[in-house]
């Protein structure tokens, strides 16, 4: 984009003359033609069904693009379309959409003179109306909620709000808070300035402490999103490591979890968003919990050295304790809950552009934004997978000028939109920070035919993040050279251009024998336009990238993957747009068959092949050597292969010195990780310059601590190879277990006989108050599971066969480790999972889903020679979207929209069904 003499026009509608003004040269449109009109649309009806198959939201006549999916057209029309559902004011076009929001930046960017002339204005609203309609960039949430519906409407996602240790600075901060929610944005705080409980107030009262305050937000919190209007709270709450009350707020939230499952066991609802139920009777549910770390607390963790807690009010020690200590304790609590996550503070501040201002204290609730207290941050994403080319390459150029023009527009944006209080509002205009990041990094990689978890792989994510911001900060100084810099820049001038210089040094260790020799080549010419022109003009905004999770905005897009998020699955189920699901495999494994040469026959075969066994090992034709490329973020049913979560941690940390910001990102670990896994993880993310890391073992939450053994005969019984089929008999008399359930209301009693070994081998069901019908029916189904299980059926194979159906009753069930059940049938297998096949024992678990692959007989115990051998079909029943990831995140919290269980996003969740996200992006 270039600058040229222009008349521009003030706000209040009087003519100026400007010097310059941005020039919007055509790239992706043609003059004369409307963008929406080059693609090809029809009506569909968008329609949410929640849990039980009843309709949340339905709207008829929904006018999309073709090319757009079901869950894109659903989350446009209930989220973000405007006007009362059947009133004649109710958008019903992604036009009206598009059309609402770009025309208003366009008004907005014409009065404000940003354009070199008209004809750039028009320019400018096809050119970003083009990457709209063609899911190629979006805005966050609140941009598509609000601009063109308010005079001033609210369009950043992202806040931070300071706190003071006074309470008229605490209770201004709950108002702050709750106005945030209200309106479906995130914000996050530093409690750090207030005194702690081991301190005297002024008049030599004894103080309450950060963690006390705690209580009150999180219940303010908790109120707000049971009925905010457009999504639940979200917020982050920090402390800093040398706060006197750090250990009481390490083990805070654990506390509380502890406290859920005693009242769970006591007969309390289960399941999260239950007014009165167990969750919603503790605290500290409603927010991101993260500690604040200095270089030298981490070194005294390493040296087992002392590490001093300071008074807030004199700087005095109050107590000095042990740094390992300390760190044992939040491993142990985040191995627990998920809580605390830990955020690098001399890290932060070390690539902070305005330190003569002020430090970095904390960021938004998922913490890919950090900046000053009281600031506000607007997000968009690009969909890397659309600025791929032809040949399988990326296209430099494409995503350059989608760079510009994206932030060309949240530019705009900052002066025109409304912020909670004049504070932030006052640092939003003298600071402009913007948070430009990118979706379906995962897709794109596996695509080119790279694993997520390799020197290549990180190398070109490395490349693509340097290109984008050093192509934003070249744009952001190129709209300094006629609007002027941040108000902020001349007082930190010298700083803000030494970390410019640090963001292009770090583009120079790139090796570009790992990545595109061309993209490298682009990151650093960007960054050379960068560094020359903030030198001759200054830069417009104080940061313009983070890497966001990108929650329904990827919706939206029809990202496979979010944020810096690998690919959770190799086979997915996508909605239909007539109705119903569709078992597919991941749309890029044929793209990244093709990128490392397969013939089309042979991609076919591996193709069927992973339909049928949802996993890729095993495939015929597929080398050794190309396994790697197609590792997901999660253990396919069949298979053993998946990205380990360090894999995931230096993914993290060659991008980060790309970035203004930090990546929004929680590193999911296996049931098995120790507190000791959980703290390698963290001292590496600081080795490799993360920002912030937080982690979430798979399974910690509403669990008991894991088993460390079982029985040996068990083992082998689950794991053990079988040659031959024949019924395995029960002795005359058997050990048993006897369950009492409940599922929304209808009692039950299930008892499992089991063989000596300890293996289960006959199975009875008797429904307490049911009608002979529901009687019969269950005990003829418990009847045919005994014989099943006699006659060598693996367990691992029912369970997974029967878990997650959905019929009624279903409901609460009052059982902490199973919460919710969608069925009798979904209750007794996962229990039956639960109790016979614990999660410690996974390598048993895979070895017996490996049974199940195409061509293998199911095996049963082993049985006298001369047996028959009879091979058993397989039997496949599609599951709801997303549910084989469920599968693997059973603890995940249930959606507030639908009831469908959530998957993990970045720092918070998202729903597959409806597009619902706990986020605030």
């Amino acid at each position: 984009m270039m600058e040229r003499e222009v008349v521009g026009q003030r706000r209040n509608g009087k003519r100026r003359t400007a010097k310059k003004g941005v020039a919007v040269p055509r790239y992706f449109s043609t003059p004369g033609v409307d963008p929406a009109e080059e693609l090809a649309w029809e009506l569909r009806t968008a329609a949410i069904s929640g849990e039980g198959g009843h309709v949340i939201f339905e709207q008829k006549d929904v006018e999309v693009p073709k090319s757009w999916s079901a869950l894109a057209t659903q989350v446009v029309a209930s989220k973000y379309f405007r006007g009362a559902l059947g009133s004649p004011e109710r958008e019903r076009s992604v036009r009206q959409l598009v059309g609402r929001v770009v025309s208003t930046i366009g008004r907005w960017g014409r009065q404000d003179g940003y354009f070199a002339s008209e004809e750039d204005a028009v320019s400018f609203e096809a050119e970003l109306g083009h990457l709209l309609y063609r899911q190629k960039m979006s805005f966050n949430s609140p941009v598509w909620f609000n601009v063109g519906v308010e005079e001033h409407p609210q369009c950043s996602a992202c806040f931070i709000n300071a706190v003071s240790d006074s309470m008229d600075s605490i209770l201004k901060l709950a108002h702050t808070e709750g106005m945030l929610f209200k309106y479906g944005s995130g914000t996050g705080s530093n409690l750090s300035k207030i005194r702690s409980g081991k301190e005297k107030l002024s008049g030599g009262g004894e103080a309450s402490g950060p963690v006390s305050f705690m209580r009150g937000f999180d219940a303010f919190a908790g109120v707000i999103k049971s009925g905010g209007k457009t999504r639940r709270a979200a917020k982050m709450v920090i402390l800093d490591a040398d706060h006197p009350d750090i250990e009481e707020f390490v083990e805070s939230k654990a506390s509380e979890e502890r406290k859920a499952w005693a009242l769970i066991e006591a007969g309390y609802d289960g399941g999260f968003n239950v007014r009165g139920g167990a969750y919603d009777s503790v605290f500290f549910q409603n927010a991101n919990h993260s500690v604040r770390v200095t270089d030298a607390f981490m070194r005294a963790v390493q040296a087992d050295g002392a590490w001093a807690l300071t008074a807030r009010v004199d700087g005095g020690v109050v107590e000095t304790i042990q740094a390992r200590q300390l760190m044992k304790k939040i491993t142990e609590a985040a191995w627990l809950c998920g809580d605390p996550g830990i955020q690098f503070d001399t890290t932060v501040n070390a690539w902070h552009t305005c330190p003569n201002t002020d430090r970095i204290n904390a960021s938004n609730p998922c913490s890919e934004y950090m900046f000053l207290d009281d600031s506000a941050c607007n997000l968009a994403s690009l969909n890397l997978m659309h600025f791929r080319s032809i040949d399988g390459g990326f296209d430099a150029e494409g995503f350059k000028r989608a760079v510009d023009l994206t932030i060309l527009a949240q530019e705009i944006l900052v002066s025109n939109a409304r912020y909670p209080t004049e504070g932030i509002g006052k640092n939003s205009e003298a600071y402009r920070p913007l948070g430009l990041g990118y979706a379906n990094l995962g897709a794109l990689l596996m695509a080119s035919g790279l694993p997520y978890d390799s020197d290549a792989g990180r190398a070109t994510a490395a490349a693509i993040t340097a290109l984008m911001t050093g192509e934003a900060y070249a744009m952001s100084a190129r709209i300094a050279g006629h609007k002027g810099p941040f108000a902020g820049f001349a007082q930190n001038r010298e700083p803000c251009l030494a970390v410019l210089a640090k963001h292009a040094a770090a583009v120079e260790r790139i090796d570009a024998r790992l990545a595109p020799a061309d993209l490298v080549e682009a990151a650093r010419g960007a960054w050379a336009d960068a560094r020359r022109l903030g030198a001759e003009h200054g830069v417009r905004n104080a940061q313009v990238t983070v890497l966001a999770p990108t929650g329904t905005i990827g919706f939206m897009m029809d990202c496979d993957t979010t944020g810096i998020e690998p690919d959770i699955a190799l086979v997915k189920y996508k909605k239909l747009v007539g109705g119903g699901v569709l078992k597919i495999v991941n749309n890029t494994v044929p793209l990244a068959l093709q990128k490392l040469g397969y013939a089309p026959e042979t991609i076919h075969s591996i193709l069927a092949f992973i339909d049928e066994a949802e996993t890729i090992e095993g495939a015929t034709g597929l080398r050794a050597e190309h396994l790697p490329v197609f590792d997901c973020a999660f253990k396919p049913s069949h298979g053993s292969r998946t990205i380990h979560y360090m894999g995931h941690i230096r993914m993290m940390g060659a991008v980060q010195p790309f970035l203004s910001g930090a990546i929004s990102k929680t590193v999911n670990m296996p049931t098995s990780a120790t507190p000791a896994d959980i703290e390698q993880a963290y001292v590496e993310s600081w080795r490799l310059g993360l920002k912030a890391v937080a982690i979430y073992r798979d399974g910690c939450k509403r669990s008991q601590p894991l088993n460390t053994a079982k029985d040996k005969k068990q083992e082998e019984a689950v794991a053990a190879p079988v040659e031959r089929l024949a019924r395995r008999r029960l002795p005359d008399e058997r050990r048993a277990v006897t369950h009492k359930f409940s599922i929304g209301g209808h009692e039950g009693y299930m008892t499992v006989g089991m063989y000596d070994d300890g293996a289960p081998g006959e199975l009875f069901v008797t429904m307490a108050k049911e009608g002979s019908v529901v009687s019969g029916l269950m005990d003829g189904f418990a009847t045919s599971i005994s014989m099943a299980l006699q006659y060598g059926v693996p367990l691992q194979v029912l369970c997974d066969k029967f878990s997650h159906m959905r019929f009624e009753p279903s409901g609460f069930t009052g059982n902490p480790d199973i919460p919710i059940a969608k069925s009798i049938t979904d209750y007794i297998f996962r229990w039956l999972s639960l109790k016979f096949l614990p999660s410690e024992d996974a390598q048993q678990v895979e070895e017996a889903k490996k049974d199940l692959a195409p061509g293998a007989a199911p095996q049963a115990p082993r049985l006298a020679a001369g047996a028959s051998v009879v091979a058993l079909p397989p039997v496949a029943r599609p599951p709801a979207p997303g549910e084989s990831t469920m599968v693997l995140q059973q603890d995940a919290p249930p959606c507030p929209t639908c009831g469908s269980i959530t998957v993990r996003n970045g720092a918070c969740y998202k729903c597959m069904n409806c597009g619902t996200t706990t986020g605030c992006s």
